[in-house]
């Protein structure tokens, strides 16, 4: 695994370079460390506030621990009237958690997404960005079968 700091420096001089080592991060380490933040606002000489400001302004980018397998469920409209709620509700049954929560295990994280841009398919989540749709209460186990 890289080290964060290498990632920030390697980015420290390019246009939107602390966005690109926050997704580098990311890719790295499945979210971003509070003290890869506090590095990064050091690096591009910027107020703690606003390194911190970036790194939660996205819904992609993520501080803070979270599990292996984020899955991530659409809350447009589309998908709330195809049923997301149910398949939520199937999610934090199956898990044991609640949206925006981590299993005990580190496995699996569930989180909202405004639109992961798969309408054609609803509803739908990803995992770890690839998409899952037209889904049910019966097919959560299913899939989810693929990551335990």
């Amino acid at each position: 695994m890289t080290d964060y700091t290498e990632i920030i420096n390697s980015r420290k001089d390019l246009p939107g370079g602390l966005i690109e080592a926050y997704h580098a991060i990311q890719r790295e380490y499945n979210y971003i460390p509070e003290e890869a933040v506090r590095e990064a606002a050091q690096v591009f000489g910027l107020p703690l506030a606003k390194a911190f400001g970036v790194a939660t302004f996205y819904s992609y980018l993520k501080v803070g621990q979270r599990g292996k397998y984020v899955i991530r469920i659409c809350a447009s409209a589309p998908c709330h009237i195809a049923g997301a709620s149910e398949v939520v509700d199937a999610l934090e049954k199956e898990l044991g958690i609640k949206m925006g929560e981590t299993t005990e295990d580190g496995k699996f994280t569930l989180e909202w997404a405004e639109c992961v841009g798969q309408c054609q398919d609803t509803p739908v989540f990803t995992v770890n960005g690839k998409p899952f749709g037209g889904l049910n209460r019966e097919q959560i186990s299913q899939v989810l079968s693929l990551y335990k």
